[in-house]
């Protein structure tokens, strides 16, 4: 798909994440000694990741909610539109048709002047039922989780401050996302998601 500065294309998932500590104080890494960690931890609850990424841009924003909910979900989208895109007419929103996932959520968390108003910035397209792996905010996940979240982190203030500095990193460096999989492809790969029709 060709790059359209009057409609960019931006993905959006979102990620749950438990809040671990310590239980007991890391022995630090010496030389030929690698770190050493008690298996046992302190859990400090959950909080959600949301992620936008531009992949046609190498753009991405993450940030880091208490909750999951249609509230969060409308505040995000919010600040998409009026803080990182404010003079776009149209967004392309990709997103997995999750129940929080929708027009109906901006207007329980605005005023329905506001909620109209971002509602017709939208262009939304949910990927289909088991293929939310189709939406490139999932690699954008994946490569985050791998990079940054492979150990424990005990406060949502220290998530937030690692995921600011990733972000920073990786959009200074323009990292994009190389997509193969074509319309050919999906139409073979999801052949058994379309409906079947008996003569």
């Amino acid at each position: 798909m060709p790059y359209d500065s009057e409609c960019p294309v931006i993905c959006m998932d979102e990620k749950p994440f438990q809040l671990l500590d310590d239980a007991r104080k890391p022995i630090p890494m010496k030389p030929a000694k690698p770190l050493r960690e008690d298996s046992e931890y302190v859990r400090h609850g959950t909080c959600s990741i949301f992620i936008f990424t531009e992949p046609l841009a190498g753009w991405r924003h993450v940030s880091v909610r208490p909750r999951r909910t249609k509230m969060e979900w409308a505040e995000q989208v919010r600040e998409l539109l009026d803080v990182h895109y404010p003079s776009v007419p149209k967004i392309c929103l990709v997103m997995d048709n999750l129940n929080t996932h929708s027009i109906a959520s901006l207007y329980e968390a605005f005023e329905p002047e506001i909620a109209l108003r971002l509602a017709k910035r939208l262009d939304i397209h949910y990927t289909p039922k088991h293929g939310s792996w189709l939406n490139i905010a999932e690699i954008e996940l994946s490569v985050m989780t791998r990079q940054c979240l492979a150990r424990r982190i005990p406060s949502m203030e220290e998530l937030a401050s690692e995921l600011t500095e990733w972000e920073s990193a990786r959009n200074a460096s323009q990292r994009g996302i190389d997509w193969q999989f074509t319309t050919e492809d999906a139409r073979i790969k999801l052949k058994r998601l379309y409906p079947q029709f008996k003569d």
